[in-house]
């Protein structure tokens, strides 16, 4: 007989749990080594239950999320019976339904009165996995093989005791290891204190009482999902996007999908071109992180978030072997920006067939660059990627302007640039500038959110720069008859000065940078909402007086003629140029 849970004891265990998740997420960015994680917080932090189900996911990388689901099962599977208290598990194969091997995730199981009742879980994007080039990018891979190491399912500790031997295999294999080894330390503490404080739940509330609230979240959240299935009209709906050439001969890739809605059942399939020799194929559970944002860009529902939202939910990745479902031996390193984000778009450009009352623009596209080096002030090496380079801009929505710099669409606001002071004292780099830039936020309605410049230079050595990503092509997409006239500025680019006073432009590409020369990565923003001419003229006013639109695009892209002042609105040439 199933155990009767009160509104008030169900709320109460619904905020412990939440709360458990937030300690964990603060425990990785007070005890992170790296930037990658004390500044930039990429990690993210989930709580499963034994099935093992998600029973919360925090307000994290999305990107992490939903391909967390399935390495979860992947874990749990391989290892059956042989879970003991006291193991703690690290794993980052993407053929064990993984994202990409530089996002490393620990799981550890929670046992009470001995049974297994959750399990505690942290995923982090370590600094560097080993492999040809530092950071874990290389666009030259052809194979999984040449771009680091991958981690199956193992055990670092093993009923209670850390397994040195296994511990020191990784680290040996990893460059910069003390940052390696202060973050996989990080993640331990942060999956202890999830443990301690379930621990502390299930000691004030018991086992029953506390499954029956988890059994009811996830039916809250069920229940949500299928209550806005069912006010989509029943029919099947296309969506696609492009990606991208990334300059390796591949050309433009299309990958759409088909979206059916039946009752208050979704199914979505995708289909995309077949794997290349390139990085940016994608495996199983990163596609499926990618389908599940854009699920929840257009479902906007309230918490809880856990896995009930996915039960009246189907997908379908394609046939193995393609873009969106890789295989052995693939590379993929990028495939957490590219093509998730593509992936992404094609799913919420269906949904919005569907409902166009719940349509929103696109985020900006990741591209950004990884550095490495020996630091001229300790002689130790140094490698890190850097999460300030990838802020790009949000999509308009139907009620207001994009946030600037929040994106880009794969982490959807939930990573930070950090200080510049901090990044100058951790590496041995100049940053010169790291600002909005004008023009980069799409045309419309409402107008996408402004992306961002980050231009770095070494200090008293030779630097590696790896740059990746896209939206250096296409610019973001758009929604509601959203259109750009002004392209250029909102694209992203990778321009390298030279000392010799020579400018070239790169993207997916390794190169050294000496000292007096300077890498700047400019990031796409976010797509507009809507017809650009019906936005207010005043808000372009004020636009163009904040700096975020150029007088050129005001007039092109608006149809918004100011006086030469600049200070109010030219209404007679404003009604010409919008006639």
């Amino acid at each position: 007989m199933a155990t009767h849970v009160d509104p008030i004891t169900l709320a109460v265990v619904r905020g412990a749990l939440e709360t458990t998740q937030r300690e964990m997420t603060l425990t990785l960015e007070k005890t992170g080594r790296s930037s990658v994680f004390n500044l930039a917080h990429d990690y993210s932090n989930a709580l499963f239950d034994h099935f093992p189900e998600m029973i919360l996911q925090g307000q994290d990388i999305p990107i992490h999320l939903g391909s967390l689901i399935p390495a979860m099962k992947a874990v749990a599977e391989f290892y059956g019976d042989d879970i003991q208290e006291g193991d703690v598990i690290y794993h980052n194969d993407p053929a064990y339904k993984g994202s990409h091997i530089l996002d490393c995730c620990m799981y550890k199981p929670v046992f009470y009165q001995g049974e297994l009742v959750f399990w505690t879980v942290c995923k982090g994007h370590l600094t560097d996995i080993g492999g040809p080039v530092p950071a874990g990018y290389n666009p030259d891979a052809k194979e999984i093989y040449a771009e680091g190491l991958r981690i199956p399912p193992v055990k670092l500790w093993e009923q209670g005791k850390p397994r040195n031997d296994v511990i020191n295999l990784l680290l040996t294999n990893m460059r910069a290891r003390r940052d390696q080894e202060g973050d996989i330390n990080a993640q331990y503490g942060a999956c202890r204190v999830g443990e301690r404080n379930l621990i502390a739940l299930l000691d004030k509330y018991g086992v029953d009482t506390v499954k029956a609230c988890i059994a009811e979240l996830k039916d809250m959240a069920d229940r949500q999902m299928r209550s806005l299935i069912r006010d989509v009209p029943d029919g099947v709906y296309h969506g696609s996007a492009m990606l991208e050439d990334a300059g390796h001969g591949f050309g433009e890739m299309e990958i759409t999908s088909t979206i059916t809605v039946t009752g208050d059942q979704l199914h979505i399939a995708v289909q995309s071109p077949p794997q290349i020799p390139y990085f940016i194929n994608s495996y199983e559970g990163n596609s499926l992180s990618g389908v599940y944002l854009g699920l929840m860009m257009f479902a906007q529902l309230p918490p809880p978030y856990n896995e009930g939202l996915y039960r009246c939910v189907t997908v379908d990745l394609g046939e193995k072997g393609t873009l969106c479902n890789a295989v052995e031996p693939a590379p993929h390193v990028n495939c957490t920006t590219t093509p998730m984000e593509t992936l992404t778009d094609a799913v919420r450009q269906a949904l919005e067939q569907a409902a166009p009352e719940r349509v929103t623009a696109s985020w900006g596209h990741a591209s950004g660059i990884n550095i490495a080096g020996m630091d001229p002030r300790s002689g130790e090496q140094y490698v890190t990627m850097v999460l300030a380079s990838i802020i790009s801009g949000a999509g308009a929505t139907q009620v207001m302007d994009g946030w600037h710099a929040v994106g880009p669409l794969c982490c959807f606001g939930a990573l930070s640039s950090g200080d510049v002071e901090l990044l100058e004292y951790s590496y041995p780099i100049i940053i010169h500038r790291y600002g909005l830039l004008q023009d980069s936020g799409g045309a419309g309605k409402y107008r996408g959110g402004s992306g961002t410049a980050w231009e770095v230079e070494p200090r008293d050595h030779e630097m590696q720069v790896i740059a990746f990503g896209e939206g250096r092509q296409i610019a973001t997409l758009g929604a509601a008859g959203a259109e750009n006239l002004l392209l250029e500025p909102k694209l992203g680019k990778l321009v390298v000065d030279r000392a010799d006073g020579q400018q070239v432009h790169k993207h997916n590409t390794m190169l050294t940078i000496k000292p007096g020369e300077r890498v700047t990565n400019i990031n796409p923003g976010g797509g507009g909402y809507g017809p650009a001419f019906e936005r207010d003229p005043q808000a372009v006013l004020e636009d163009v007086r904040n700096g975020l639109v150029s007088l050129e695009a005001a007039e092109l892209e608006y149809g918004v003629a100011l006086n030469p002042d600049c200070l109010s609105v030219n209404w007679a040439e404003t009604e010409r140029l919008r006639g």
